[in-house]
């Protein structure tokens, strides 16, 4: 150990002598002398010859060697598993039970004030191509409205049937009917009249209707379709009425577009056997002939229908004729997709009136009228219709009318020496006026699941006459809610409420020599509430309730004739197939 110190003593004493001879000679040898640098420009490094390193370098090496391609290769050795997946099942849905349709059902009930009820509807289909049906009902009531000096008992038979044929490139039907009715004019002016003035007088009045018709539908044919219908109506006091009507429709192309036309023919002729003041016979008759071509137009949100029809008149009784010409234009216009739909129309047309027509209205006019058709110089619309949500929807509208001899309905005078059952005051006539008409209306559709259907539909209507003091009997006022509600695969209910607002009639007595100046008297506006349940015994048998005019009230439909109070009715209703 001592050795290894000894050398490195020694090493480390002799460099220590070399570097100190090393210095003394360089101090003797440098001759630079102190120098002063100025320097005029920074030093600026510079990057020159600098390149980029590729990340693929190429070889020019001509040795260079080729990529042998390796080719891998899997070798699959079975192996016994145990392990057995389990079947899928697909999920069950509950599904309802299907409906069963009926092609034919009959329905019978009874009911207070002796009320008997029925219906039958029968369909069958005797090919593919071939069907027949009926419709039959019946309803009456022997009466008992209180405090009434005369019968109220009526009765309303309808009996049709149809036959229906489909071919290759049409099809046709034929169908027709017959309908029997009797009133009593038991609408006696009270305390005018009493129990001893009045005795045992007859005041039922029958009135019979008997028609036939067919009607043709092509396809694809320029002839569209065509129709026409013949009806006789009459009653037992000899009065007699025949119509016939006659149409058809078919497109005029023009260019690339195609004109949509309606032809017509309407003929009425009638009598009565005496009028109201005199024993002469009352003739009345005439036919009308309309063309009325239309033109629709299709652009984006917005459809329009032009049209005008062309109406020539003549009045076969009194040997005049008219040409009229009415406007038949609307519009509509999607503002927001269904959510909001503007439209408008101006539309007119000559309405043919018939004793048929105002006896299906008021069934106590007596058979003594004037008959003359409606000019219906036009009928303009505004409105907006669309849905707040899926579930409802809505519709808001004003119309202005202006028609000329618009028929009103009149309560006839007191005769001076009544002779027939309806010159008591207790029958009405017809008085024709120029009538302008304002209304506003609006109606709500509420779908609030598939079980339960609600509607709210209410009018409002402003009347101005030109010679009638007042448009007698059109109210004010028409409003109605109706809802239906499924409870449940069985039970099933419904209710429905009619208001109507006040109108006027006058109180008028034959004075003779001596005029009597006619009372007018307001009738008071009435609610109408109904109300229905029924249970399904089964898919064929069903049971039914219902009551009428629940708040018993016996408020007049017409100046004198006031109605039956609250009304009870229970029946069937069966579904079969032959």
């Amino acid at each position: 150990m001592q050795k290894h110190i000894k050398h490195i003593f020694s090493v480390v004493t002799l460099l220590s002598v070399s570097v100190v001879c090393a210095q003394d000679r360089t101090t003797e040898n440098d001759t630079l002398d102190t120098q002063v640098v100025n320097i005029v420009k920074a030093y600026t490094p510079t990057i020159s010859d600098a390149f980029k390193i590729k990340e693929t370098p190429t070889l020019n090496d001509e040795n260079t060697g080729v990529k042998k391609e390796v080719k891998y290769n899997i070798f699959s050795i079975p192996v016994a598993s145990t392990f057995t997946p389990a079947k899928g099942k697909a999920a069950t849905v509950d599904k309802a039970k299907a409906i069963k349709f009926y092609d034919n059902y009959a329905s019978l009930g009874f009911g207070s004030y002796t009320s008997i009820l029925g219906e039958v509807y029968l369909n069958h289909e005797l090919s593919r191509s071939e069907t027949i049906g009926g419709y039959l009902s019946h309803h009456s009531s022997q009466g008992g409205i209180k405090d009434l000096l005369l019968d109220d008992d009526f009765s309303k038979t309808n009996l049709n049937a149809n036959y229906r044929k489909q071919l290759r490139d049409l099809s046709w039907e034929i169908d027709g009917g017959f309908e029997l009715n009797s009133f009593n004019w038991y609408g006696l002016p009270q305390p005018f009249y009493d129990a001893s003035t009045v005795g045992e007088s007859d005041v039922k009045h029958s009135f019979y209707s008997g028609y036939v018709g067919g009607r043709v539908d092509f396809d694809e044919a320029i002839l569209s379709n065509a129709s026409l219908k013949f009806r006789h109506f009459g009653d037992d006091r000899s009065s007699g009425e025949n119509r016939f009507v006659v149409g058809t429709e078919f497109e005029i192309p023009v260019q690339d577009q195609k004109i949509s036309t309606q032809v017509g023919i309407d003929y009425l002729g009638g009598s009565f056997d005496k009028g109201f003041y005199v024993d002469e016979t009352i003739n009345y008759g005439n036919i009308s002939a309309s063309i009325a071509p239309s033109y629709q137009l299709i652009q984006d949100e917005l459809t329009v229908n032009l049209g005008v029809e062309f109406v020539y008149f003549n009045d076969t009784e009194a040997g005049d004729s008219k040409f009229y010409v009415y406007p038949n234009i609307n519009a509509s216009y999607r503002l927001v997709d269904e959510l909001l739909i503007a439209y408008g129309a101006i539309e007119g047309g000559l309405s043919q009136n018939s004793y048929y027509d105002y006896s299906t209205v008021n069934p106590f006019v007596s058979p003594t009228l004037f008959i003359t058709p409606t000019d219906q110089q036009y009928n303009a619309s505004l409105g907006i219709k669309g849905k707040l949500s899926n579930s409802m929807s809505y519709n808001v509208s004003g119309h202005y009318y202006a028609e000329n001899n618009k028929s009103l309905f009149s309560t006839n005078s007191i005769a001076i020496a009544p002779n027939e059952a309806y010159h008591y005051g207790n029958s009405f006539g017809i008085v024709y006026d120029k009538v302008t008409t304002v209304s506003f209306g609006g109606e709500l559709q509420v779908d609030i699941n598939r079980n339960f259907k609600l509607g709210v539909k209410g009018e409002y209507f402003n009347y101005s006459t030109d010679e009638a003091e007042e448009a007698w009997n059109l109210p004010d006022l028409k409003a109605s809610v109706f809802a239906d509600y499924q409870i449940d695969e069985n039970w099933f209910a419904g209710a429905s409420i009619f208001y109507v607002g006040e109108r006027q009639d006058q109180f008028k007595i034959d004075g003779g020599v001596i005029p009597v100046e006619p009372q007018k008297i307001i009738l008071d506006a009435y609610f109408d509430a109904n109300a229905h349940v029924g249970y399904k015994v089964n898919d064929r048998l069903s049971v039914y309730a219902k009551v009428n005019n629940i708040a018993g009230e016996n408020y007049q439909r017409w100046l004198n004739y006031p109605v039956q109070g609250i009304q009870f009715l229970a029946g069937a209703t069966y579904q079969f197939d032959f």
